[in-house]
């Protein structure tokens, strides 16, 4: 897989930009500040329909335009696709596909495929949970795209079923606000018996596609832990083998909000092997959610948040019997995090065809070791992207195509 044409309209600080690429390795050169990663930022919001930088799609439209344009033609073995995607904050985003419109946004998801490396990475070993559960959830998309509308589904039936919880918690304290609260939720609970006849409908959902997820999730552990131990041995030869765990509210019972419990002793007593549960996981899982969904019902009315489900879950990273949250160095956190994404770069490829790999400002992150290292593993790609303040940044081995950027001009020269 390869991009051949890149065409931006409104995106980010380019009014209109258009790109030919060919397979093998293309640097992009330009001092900071100039728009280099604005234009890889752009194949990965192809990719996943998020931005590695910003979590809304607000900045990402030139300022005083109203909309961003993206295109892309996308090579395939023998095929070609042409995506292009229009981004319009406040409202819904529209897509097409070869110039044909298609129903939803996210049916285009997956036709591009990438693996990007950037200096925010460092997140996914020092960061909080979010940043981990998105690294699973993007990868899961990109493996099987329908988990685009799982994803989704779930963060609807989330978010509904909080604003009834905050509705039912201000009820209970007495707050003047519960009235204004249950009409801005759209739910008519008129008292204590309404709100839980309401919760049970939506405790049911949230089992139904939160158990879905989970089970995905938790086989791609499997799949990605001996990647992962591969990569991280790659890069760091000599150090403390790498090892995952995930960690599930349904274990942990959900009151450490966001992580804040010990990454020791939650890697412990919370984490789960898939080998250990029975072969109809996700029915398995949906009954466990349904009854710890009751177990912390009273926790939830009093606080008016979800305190169960996979959006309270964690990818436990650890570096022999230590957490790396805490435990591991600099040098060690950035081999992780470039570990967990080598591994889903060989996970995608082992699903068929070599992903896209874009390396945003990398190399100037890393010691000439680990540099050197890495673009061993990578040099082999179909296509490698790169985006680098100085022509010296790009290693020896990933001599290829080059852009200067320079005051949002891009510019050829080799």
């Amino acid at each position: 897989m390869h991009v051949a044409h890149l065409s931006l309209t409104d995106f980010r600080s380019y009014a209109s930009v258009e790109l030919g690429l060919e397979p093998g390795v293309t640097a992009f050169v330009g001092p900071n500040g100039q728009g280099k990663t604005n234009l890889v930022e752009a194949l990965g919001y192809v990719a996943t329909h998020s931005s590695h930088r910003v979590s809304s799609d607000a900045p990402l439209v030139r300022m005083g335009a109203t909309r961003a344009i993206v295109r892309c033609a996308v090579h395939r073995d023998d095929r070609r696709a042409l995506v292009e995607l229009e981004l319009n904050p406040g409202r819904a985003n529209r897509a097409r596909l070869n110039r044909s419109p298609v129903s939803r946004a996210r049916d285009v998801v997956g036709l591009l495929r990438t693996v990007l490396f950037a200096p925010e990475d460092l997140s996914l070993s020092k960061g909080d949970p979010a940043e981990r559960r998105r690294f699973l959830d993007d990868l899961l998309v990109a493996r099987t795209p329908r988990f685009a509308g799982v994803r989704a589904d779930y963060d609807r039936v989330l978010k509904q079923r909080g604003a009834l919880l905050r509705t039912a918690a201000q009820a209970r304290r007495g707050s003047r606000s519960a009235r204004r609260a249950e009409s801005d939720s759209g739910f008519s609970a008129a008292g204590a018996g309404d709100v839980l006849s309401t919760l049970e409908v939506w405790d049911a959902h949230l089992a139904k596609h939160g158990a879905e997820l989970l089970a995905a999730r938790l086989e791609l552990v499997e799949a990605l832990r001996p990647l992962v131990a591969g990569s991280y041995s790659a890069l760091a030869p000599g150090s403390a083998p790498a090892t995952l765990a995930y960690r599930s509210t349904l274990s942990t019972g959900g009151d450490d909000d966001e992580g804040v419990q010990d990454d020791e002793a939650a890697g412990e007593r919370g984490s789960f092997d898939t080998q250990t549960l029975s072969t109809d996981l996700g029915k398995t899982l949906e009954q466990r959610l349904r009854e710890r969904l009751l177990e912390v019902r009273p926790a939830e009315l009093e606080r008016g948040v979800t305190l169960v489900g996979p959006h309270r879950d964690d990818l436990i990273l650890g570096l022999g019997d230590l957490p790396a949250r805490g435990y591991a160095s600099h040098g060690e956190s950035w081999s992780f995090a470039l570990a967990l994404r080598l591994a889903a770069y060989d996970l995608l490829r082992a699903d068929g065809g070599d992903p896209v790999l874009i390396l945003d400002d990398v190399f100037a992150e890393l010691d000439s070791q680990r540099r050197r290292r890495l673009a061993e593993i990578v040099a082999p790609a179909e296509q490698v992207l790169i985006t680098a303040a100085v022509p010296d940044d790009v290693p020896a081995e990933l001599v290829g195509g080059r852009f200067d950027v320079v005051e949002g001009s891009v510019t050829r020269v080799r």
